[in-house]
C-alpha cells in the first residue's frame, strides 16, 4: 500500500513551493561578473559591421594604478589659488627714501580665454589717488608663465608711509586692441608696515580676485580724483603729494642754491586724471625780479622729474631772517593755473622744514636733500 503513492509521485511532475523556489534562486554560489547592456545593444556605427560581442565570462581584472597625493600648492588653499602665483621682492631703502619691487614672474595664470595670453603687472599704493601712485611693468606676450625681471622704484616713500601704506600688484592682461580693459587676471596686497628697513624681502603670494574699492565722497570725482581704499579713505584725500628740495649754500658764489628736483604722488588735477606740474620759488622778502623763478611745466604726469638748479644771493646771516615759498601748480592753457600744494622754508617754519633750513644755512658747500609732504591750504606768510 505504501508503494502505490510513491509510484504515482514519480509520474507527476513535483510542486515546489514559493519559499523554495526563492531559497533555491538566493542560494550562495560562484560570484559571476554581471553583463552590461551594450554587450546585447552595441553603439550603431554606419560605416562598422554589426557584431554581437560575446561577454568574457571569467574576465581578467587588473589591479588600478595607485594614486600619488598631489602636492599642495604654497600659500593659501581656497579658491584663489587657481588665479596663480606672483613672484616679487620688496626693499624699504630708508637712506634714500624709496621703495623697490622687483617683478620676477607669473605661474599658473588663468585668463578667461583659451591660449596664450600677453601680460604686465600694475603696482599702486594705497590709500592714494590711483594714477599718481601706478607704475607698470613692460607687456611679457605669448605665455602664462612670463618672466618680467624689472624693478619698480617709488620715490620719497618715507617710514611714516612704509607704516600705513599698502602696495597692490596687479597681473593685468594687455588689451591690444580691445578699447576696453579687461579686469586683471589676479591681484594681491602687501602691508608695507611688516618691510625692515634696508633688508629685500621676496614674496611667493597667490593670486586673488579683485577686491572692490570705492571712492571718498570728500573728493571731487571730477577733476580726476580716481580709485581710492576704502579704508582710511579720509587721510588719502588730504594728500597732495610731496617734493624733494636741495639746499646748499655756496661760499664761492655768495648764495643760495635751491634745487627743485622731482615731486611723487601729486594730486591730480586734469579731467584724464593727471596734472601738467610746475614749481614756483620765492624767496621773502626780497626785491627784484631774482627773487621769484619757475621750473619747465612737466606734461600729463603726477611724479615729475625737473632736476633744475635756482640761485638767491646774499650772506647767510640776511638769508637766515628770510622765508622760501616753494609751491606746485598745474598748468591750464587759457585758463588759471591749480594750486596742487606748497611749503615754506624759514628759521620760524618748526619741524623738519626748519631743520632742513637752519642746518643749510650753518654749513658752507655741502648739499642736503630732504622729501617735504605738502599742503594743501595755500601758503601764507608767518609772522
Amino acid at each position: 500500500m505504501a508503494a502505490g503513492p510513491a509510484a504515482g509521485s514519480r509520474g507527476r511532475p513535483q510542486r515546489v513551493s514559493m519559499q523554495e523556489h526563492m531559497a533555491i534562486n538566493v542560494s550562495p554560489g560562484p560570484i559571476r561578473p554581471i553583463h552590461l547592456i551594450s554587450d546585447y545593444f552595441p553603439h550603431f556605427y554606419p560605416f562598422a559591421k554589426h557584431t554581437l560581442r560575446t561577454p568574457d565570462p571569467h574576465p581578467a581584472v587588473t589591479p588600478a594604478p595607485p594614486q600619488q597625493a598631489e602636492p599642495e600648492p604654497e600659500g593659501d588653499s581656497d579658491d584663489s589659488t587657481a588665479l596663480g602665483t606672483l613672484e616679487f621682492t620688496l626693499l624699504f631703502d630708508a637712506d634714500n627714501s624709496a621703495l623697490h619691487c622687483t617683478a620676477h614672474r607669473a605661474k599658473g595664470l588663468k585668463p578667461p580665454a583659451s591660449g596664450s595670453v600677453d601680460t604686465y603687472v600694475k603696482a599702486n599704493l594705497l590709500p592714494g589717488a590711483s594714477k599718481a601712485s601706478q607704475l607698470r611693468t613692460r607687456t611679457v606676450r605669448g605665455t602664462r608663465g612670463p618672466v618680467w625681471e624689472e624693478t619698480l622704484t617709488y620715490h620719497g616713500f618715507t617710514r611714516q608711509d612704509a607704516g600705513r601704506k599698502t602696495l597692490r600688484l596687479c597681473v593685468c592682461e594687455d588689451p591690444r586692441l580691445r578699447r576696453r580693459r579687461a579686469p586683471p587676471l589676479g591681484e594681491l596686497r602687501v602691508p608695507l608696515r611688516k618691510l625692515v628697513p634696508n633688508r629685500a624681502r621676496s614674496f611667493d603670494v597667490c593670486l586673488e580676485k579683485r577686491k572692490p574699492t570705492k571712492r571718498p565722497k570728500s573728493l571731487d570725482t571730477a577733476r580726476g580724483m580716481s580709485l581710492y581704499e576704502e579704508e582710511d579713505t579720509e587721510a588719502a584725500g588730504d594728500e597732495r603729494g610731496r617734493i624733494l628740495l636741495s639746499l646748499c649754500y655756496s661760499s664761492q658764489r655768495g648764495g643760495l642754491l635751491v634745487g627743485v628736483l622731482r615731486c611723487a604722488h601729486l594730486a591730480p588735477m586734469d579731467a584724464n586724471g593727471y596734472s601738467d606740474p610746475f614749481v614756483r620759488l620765492f624767496l621773502h622778502p626780497n626785491v627784484g625780479k631774482r627773487s621769484k623763478y619757475k621750473t619747465s611745466v612737466r606734461k600729463k604726469t603726477l611724479n615729475p622729474e625737473f632736476n633744475e638748479e635756482f640761485f638767491y644771493a646774499g650772506p647767510r646771516e640776511e638769508l637766515a631772517q628770510k622765508t622760501l615759498l616753494v609751491s606746485v601748480w598745474d598748468y591750464d592753457l587759457g585758463t588759471a593755473d591749480d594750486f596742487i600744494g606748497g611749503v615754506q622754508l624759514s628759521s620760524r617754519a618748526g619741524g623738519e622744514r626748519q631743520q632742513h633750513w637752519c642746518e643749510c644755512l650753518g654749513r658752507s658747500d655741502c648739499r642736503l636733500e630732504l622729501w617735504h609732504p605738502l599742503d594743501g591750504a595755500p601758503l601764507q606768510l608767518r609772522a
